[in-house]
């Protein structure tokens, strides 16, 4: 009657500081609120976190794939995680809690403690799918990182939109010379920019989509590029400078970046032959997208090509990056549809509005099971593009919802907004 009450064990969820790239995934994922940052680290507060996993697959890193097992009275706060700069080591549990783990008792979650239950057992499906087209080619991730980046030499760095235009897009070449980075359409890098921040310590990286396919910016050369827009102001409008952007856009040839990476396994492009693309995008969410599209213009005359549909939004033609070169594209190789919301004498048309207004075209190719959908942009564009094709689905009178948990469950439906 004496002996001690058995020690209550959690399994700790925990974000790798040194892996994470802070692209706020995690925490736009998870469905009860549980992630949370600071300047500093991504965090899970072990009072909120159920252990669903839907932060899981979205992280384009790994780092959100972390656990511990400890006492739950000595569980790690989140004021203590936002102070790490890495993972602590394993700590020993103590005999009888050790021993309860072993023996497969079940650790009551953290909500059935602080009444959060209910609202734990409520999940959000994610908009997009969590695994890659099932014929993707295997990617590469984390083979370096904060500690151990690899070093790229700048061989090209071009401005490609109008310079009369607030829009100060760059085109970026780096070059890796002989050290191994394989990539592939749809992946990401990391850029360390050099300083630090007003703690004093080093800047974490930015995350930059690849706008050059598997085989280089230049084919048969170990380059890749990037799609870069110079910030000088935040959402809001307000004076903001971006300092990696900043840093980025002022490069010059024969510069030195530290880069680390790459990441990214599900937003990847299907390998087979005649697979489709519906690519929509908005400004430097066109990176993955002219990636795609000049990996499948190489294979033209070399394999058979699905079709290429693109929703490219801008405010006016020369804010658009990449206007002149995506012109000169066949019309029978891609079919482009451009939305422009300050053309000076148009209508505002964004993407939304031309995927209805090609509806017909969209029905036909979502009905083909060799269809991908790609979407990269602002966090907001979202709902504007499933609204639009839910309406072009349900003008046909199909379910939008049975369509959408297949395109989700088959890895046909990716986004990648910021």
């Amino acid at each position: 009657m004496n002996a001690p009450l058995p020690v209550e064990v959690l399994k700790q969820h925990l974000i790798d500081p040194e892996i994470c790239i802070r692209c706020n995934t995690c925490e736009e994922t998870c469905p009860v609120d549980a992630i949370t940052h600071d300047s500093n680290n991504y965090v899970v507060d072990p009072e909120i976190c159920n252990g669903c996993m839907a932060c899981v697959p979205p992280c384009p890193t790994g780092s959100i794939d972390n656990w511990r097992l400890v006492v739950r009275a000595e569980a790690y706060s989140v004021q203590d995680q936002l102070g790490w700069e890495e993972l602590p080591q394993e700590k020993p549990l103590p005999v009888d809690a050790a021993a309860g783990e072993e023996g497969g008792q079940t650790m009551p979650a953290p909500q059935a403690e602080s009444g959060l239950a209910q609202t734990a057992a409520v999940t959000v499906a994610p908009p997009g799918a969590a695994v890659p087209p099932w014929s993707a080619a295997h990617p590469y991730v984390n083979l370096y990182t904060h500690k151990t980046p690899i070093t790229a030499t700048v061989v090209g760095n071009y401005r490609v939109t109008g310079a009369d235009t607030e829009s100060d897009i760059h085109h970026i070449v780096l070059d890796f010379g002989e050290q191994p980075f394989p990539v592939l359409e749809g992946q990401s890098i990391g850029i360390l920019p050099p300083g630090v921040d007003a703690q004093g310590r080093p800047h974490h990286a930015r995350q930059y989509s690849l706008a050059s396919p598997r085989d280089g910016e230049r084919a048969g050369y170990n380059n890749l590029s990037l799609t870069v827009k110079r910030v000088t102001q935040d959402h809001g409008g307000a004076a903001a400078h971006g300092v990696c952007s900043n840093y980025l856009c002022d490069l010059a040839k024969n510069d030195t970046v530290q880069v680390i990476g790459p990441f990214g396994h599900t937003f990847l492009m299907p390998n087979h032959p005649q697979a489709n693309l519906i690519m929509i995008c908005t400004g430097t969410g066109s990176a993955p997208m002219r990636a795609m599209t000049e990996r499948s213009r190489r294979l033209i005359g070399t394999a058979d090509i699905g079709k290429l549909m693109l929703f490219f939004g801008a405010r006016t033609e020369r804010e658009l990056p990449y206007f002149g070169p995506l012109m000169k594209l066949p019309r029978d190789f891609i079919d482009i549809n451009l939305a422009l919301s300050r053309e000076p004498g148009q209508p505002k048309r964004y993407v939304q509005d031309l995927i209805r207004e090609r509806a017909a075209h969209v029905r036909g190719l979502l009905a083909d099971r060799n269809t991908c959908i790609y979407v990269c942009g602002l966090k907001g564009m979202e709902v504007g593009v499933l609204d639009a094709l839910r309406d072009v689905v349900v003008q046909s009178g199909e379910d939008w919802s049975i369509l959408h948990d297949a395109l989700r469950r088959e890895g046909r439906l990716h986004f990648e907004t910021y």
